[in-house]
């Protein structure tokens, strides 16, 4: 196999774990692997650098303070590999071999870094790669950073360039858990998630892996997360599955809007999930719901518009804090769905205006990490899907 494994700061956090990152590299070239590394830098050493920065520097002086922890990291683990009689060779902007080159707007040169990282997989049977994470340079010269959780982009990226078998996140989690094990008590390891699903976790608190390096995996990419105490590279650990899909779609079934006013109803703790399950026991699917201060409203087929009012009126009827319900036909959806798209700053907006500048009405909308979703007339379906496509 040709991996790719990127160390963060907590597994190369002193010299104990420096040695034990040595010691799975080393077993893993011993068994016959070609290995890439990555190296964040140690510990917190990053964030304390840029604690110290309390003067107006420029950006590319920052660039160079902040790049030390990682220059420090690929010395360090390039001398323990040194140690262990494998042949290995630090790198780090400036170097001659240095892969990851940036435009002079900062985005990644995609055809000049793939040559790069191409060259650079052509040695992987001689020399062991330890590859500063984080730090990129412009064709200039100069270095230049890769954002909040850049030493992840840079193994995905590098992972994809190289055409590796699979990318081995390091980190001090193992892998992704049913819960924050420091709050949730049994919480466990689970063995599978789709990238889909790890980039919503990840942008709502998880820190597992950077949702920007998710947008570099492809279907033939493996991603596995693994602690640095497990000592394997090569199992254990979460396995993120699949590839984000970026598509604009029209939903062919016709939906209508149930909804259901109350007084200060999202102050109401449990009125939504009773809702939602009183729908979900007589097998109506929801398609999205969305919440004001006075009122939920639930998108369904129009199929089950009438047992949807006719239930939702039972709990309006018995709950005093609910008043009424109502439903509205002949409403369309059109999605738009793709990685990217946290990265896109004003997408949402982008999606919205050209509707708005044809007057379309818009009856919701409704967004996630990966998704924006419009809710419009059903006559104006096909217009609607044609402006958001335009925009794409």
């Amino acid at each position: 196999m040709r991996v790719v494994a990127k160390f963060g700061g907590t597994s190369l956090g002193n010299g104990e774990r420096i040695n034990r990152a040595a010691d799975s590299i080393a077993s893993a070239i011993e068994n016959g692997h070609e290995v890439a590394v990555v190296a964040s830098a140690m510990g917190n050493t990053t964030d304390e650098l840029l604690e110290e920065i309390e003067y107006d520097a420029e950006p590319e002086d920052r660039a160079q303070i902040v790049s030390m922890g990682e220059r420090t990291s690929v010395r360090m683990l390039k001398g323990a590999l040194a140690a262990r009689g494998v042949e290995a060779m630090f790198l780090e902007p400036g170097s001659e071999h240095w892969p990851i080159i940036t435009d002079e707007y900062g985005e990644v040169d995609v055809e000049e870094t793939t040559k790069r990282a191409h060259a650079l997989a052509g040695q992987l049977e001689d020399v062991v790669p330890v590859v500063t994470g984080f730090l990129a340079q412009d064709l200039a010269g100069n270095v230049t950073t890769l954002g909040r959780g850049g030493s992840d982009t840079s193994a995905v990226m590098l992972g994809k360039h190289m055409d590796a078998d699979e990318v081995v996140i390091v980190t001090d989690v193992e892998g992704v858990m049913t819960g924050d094990p420091r709050v949730v008590e049994g919480a466990r390891n689970v063995g599978e998630i789709s990238v889909d699903e790890l980039r919503s976790l990840s942008f709502r608190g998880a820190e597992v892996v950077a949702p920007s390096a998710l947008s570099y995996k492809d279907r033939d990419l493996g991603v596995r997360v693994v602690h640095y105490q497990h000592g394997d590279l090569l199992s254990g650990g979460t396995s993120i599955e699949g590839e984000f899909q970026n598509l604009i779609d029209l939903q062919e079934e016709r939906l209508c809007c149930v909804t259901i006013a109350g007084r200060a109803i999202r102050n109401s703790p449990g009125i939504l999930g009773e809702l939602s399950t009183a729908l979900g026991d007589e097998g109506i699917n929801i398609d999205g719901v969305s919440s004001g201060m006075d009122s939920i409203t639930f998108y369904v087929d129009t199929d089950h518009a009438d047992d949807a009012e006719a239930l939702l009126h039972d709990h309006v009827v018995d709950d005093d804090t609910l008043s009424s319900v109502t439903v509205e036909d002949d409403i369309a959806v059109v999605r738009v769905t793709g990685g990217e798209l946290p990265n896109q700053p004003g997408i949402v907006k982008r999606v919205i205006d050209p509707l708005s500048d044809a007057h379309i009405n818009l009856y919701d909308v409704i967004t996630s990490a990966t998704s924006v979703s419009v809710f419009v007339p059903w006559s104006d379906r096909e217009q609607a899907l044609s402006l958001v496509q335009d925009v794409f």
